[in-house]
C-alpha cells in the first residue's frame, strides 16, 4: 500500500485543509436556533471547488419547526469506484451549542493561534467535515484500483438527537452504506456509547399568598423531595458496572429547574428537566419505566401535587457490532503508525449519531481529529480549540484506512 504517498499529499495541501475548516467555522450553526441550511449550502460550494457533487437533502419545513429548528439541510456526496467492496460512511455534524461566555478568541473566527484553531465546532465536529474530504481527495489522488465506495455525510441534527440527521437519511432509504467512520478524536477508536434518556418532569401544585401557606399546595417543596430522590438514586446506579471499557456506570443529572412566579407566591408549578445515561447492558425502556416509577413514587409523597412526565430524547446505547472488526484494526494500527503510540479501542460515555447508524445493522467507529479528551478540547465550553497536528494526523489515518480497505487486490 502507498501510504507514503497518501501522506505526503495532505502534507502538501494542509494549508488548504485549515482554510476549508476556517470557512467552516465561520459560518454559524449555533443551535437553537438551529438555522443551519446556510452552512450546508456554503459545504456544499466548497466541496463542488474540489469535484464533489453533493447531494442537498433539506429535511421538511414541518418536521424541523417541530424539533424547535428553523432549518436543515443535510448532504451526501457519493464517490464510486469498483464493483464489489464495501460502502463506507463518513458522518460528522455541522450543528453545535451556542458559544457562550468567556472566549478570549472569536468564537466564529477560525484564528490560528500557536498551532490551534479556535471557534466552536473547531472539534467537534466541523473538523472532521475537513479530516473526511482531504482524506477522500487523497485517497483519489492516487489513481490507485479500489473496489467500493465512499460517502460523506454531513449532517445537522446530532444536538437535538440526530433524528432528522443520519435518522432521517436512513429513515427515507437515501443511504445503507456497509461501514461508518462517525466523528470523534485522534487517540482511541471508539465502538461503543452510552445512550441517553432526556425528561421534562412538571411538579403542579396550587398557588397561594405567602401569609397565608397552607391554602396553597408548594410546588417547589415537592421538587425538593423529588431531587432528594433523584440524586439517591445515583448511588444504585453506581453499582451498575459497564463491561466496557471508558464506560463506568450509568448516571442521572438534572441540568435545569424552572419555577415560581414571585417571592411572597407559593410556587404552583416547578419543571425541571434530567438526563439519564444508559450503558450498552441496559434495556432503554426498562430505564425509562425505572425512572418513570421513580418520579412518581417521589410526588406521591406530596399531597395535592400533580405531575407530568415528558421525554424529551431516548438516545440508544451504541453496541459494538461484528462487522466492523476490520475496520477498527485499520483504524488502530494506522493511528498507531502515524501518531507513535499504541491506540486503544473503548467505549464513552457520551452519545452520539453513530447509534443511528448502527440500529440499522451499520457497523461503525467513531474516530476523527481531535485530543484525548473532550475536556481538552474545550468542546462545549469558551475557546474551544483544535490542535492542527491532531487534523493533520487524523486525515492520514482516514485516508489510509481506506485505501486498506477498498483496494483492489
Amino acid at each position: 500500500m502507498d501510504y507514503a504517498r497518501l501522506d505526503a499529499w495532505i502534507d502538501k495541501h494542509f494549508d488548504e485543509e485549515v482554510q476549508f475548516l476556517q470557512a467552516l467555522v465561520r459560518q454559524p450553526t449555533d443551535t437553537p436556533p438551529g438555522d443551519n441550511a446556510p452552512h450546508a449550502e456554503l459545504t456544499a460550494r466548497l466541496l463542488a471547488g474540489f469535484g464533489f457533487d453533493a447531494e442537498r437533502l433539506p429535511v421538511p419545513e414541518q418536521a424541523v419547526r417541530a424539533q424547535g429548528l428553523q432549518s436543515l439541510t443535510n448532504l451526501i456526496v457519493r464517490r464510486r469506484y469498483g464493483l464489489g467492496g464495501p460502502v463506507i460512511a463518513l458522518n460528522a455534524h455541522g450543528d453545535v451549542v451556542p458559544p457562550g461566555d468567556g472566549w478570549t478568541h472569536d468564537p466564529h473566527g477560525g484564528e490560528v493561534v500557536d498551532g490551534r484553531l479556535y471557534g466552536r465546532a473547531a472539534a467537534v465536529s466541523k473538523s472532521d467535515f475537513a479530516t473526511y474530504t482531504f482524506a477522500v481527495r487523497a485517497l483519489e489522488s492516487l489513481g490507485a484500483a479500489l473496489r467500493g465506495a465512499v460517502e460523506l455525510h454531513f449532517t445537522y441534527d446530532e444536538e437535538f438527537g440526530g433524528e432528522l440527521g443520519p435518522g432521517w437519511l436512513l429513515a427515507q432509504g437515501l443511504t445503507r452504506p456497509d461501514l461508518l467512520i462517525a466523528a470523534g478524536f485522534s487517540y482511541q477508536v471508539v465502538t461503543a456509547h452510552s445512550g441517553c434518556l432526556q425528561m421534562e418532569v412538571t411538579l403542579q401544585g396550587r398557588a397561594a399568598h405567602a401569609a397565608y401557606p397552607a391554602s396553597g399546595v408548594d410546588a417547589l417543596q415537592a421538587a425538593t423531595q423529588l431531587l432528594t430522590a433523584l440524586y439517591a438514586y445515583n448511588a444504585l446506579l453506581r453499582e451498575r458496572s459497564s463491561r466496557i471499557a471508558g464506560i463506568a456506570h450509568p448516571y442521572l443529572n438534572v441540568g435545569r429547574i424552572e419555577g415560581g412566579t414571585n417571592t411572597n407566591v407559593v410556587p404552583e408549578r416547578v419543571t425541571l428537566r434530567l438526563d439519564r445515561r444508559i450503558i450498552p447492558e441496559e434495556e432503554p425502556a426498562d430505564v425509562e419505566r425505572e425512572v418513570r416509577e421513580l418520579i412518581a413514587r417521589a410526588a406521591g409523597e406530596s399531597p395535592g401535587i400533580r405531575v407530568d412526565i415528558r421525554r424529551l430524547l431516548l438516545a440508544q446505547p451504541l453496541k459494538p457490532l461484528p462487522g466492523n472488526a476490520a475496520l477498527v484494526a485499520a483504524l488502530r494500527e494506522h493511528a498507531q503508525a502515524v501518531f507513535g503510540e499504541p491506540i486503544a479501542d473503548s467505549g464513552s460515555p457520551l452519545y452520539t449519531d453513530a447509534r443511528l447508524y448502527g440500529a440499522y445493522g451499520v457497523a461503525a467507529a467513531i474516530y476523527g481529529a481531535g485530543p484525548r479528551t473532550v475536556l481538552e478540547a474545550n468542546a462545549k465550553r469558551a475557546d474551544e480549540h483544535l490542535v492542527l497536528e491532531d487534523l493533520r494526523g487524523a486525515t492520514k489515518v482516514v485516508a489510509r484506512t481506506l485505501l486498506q480497505l477498498l483496494a483492489d487486490r
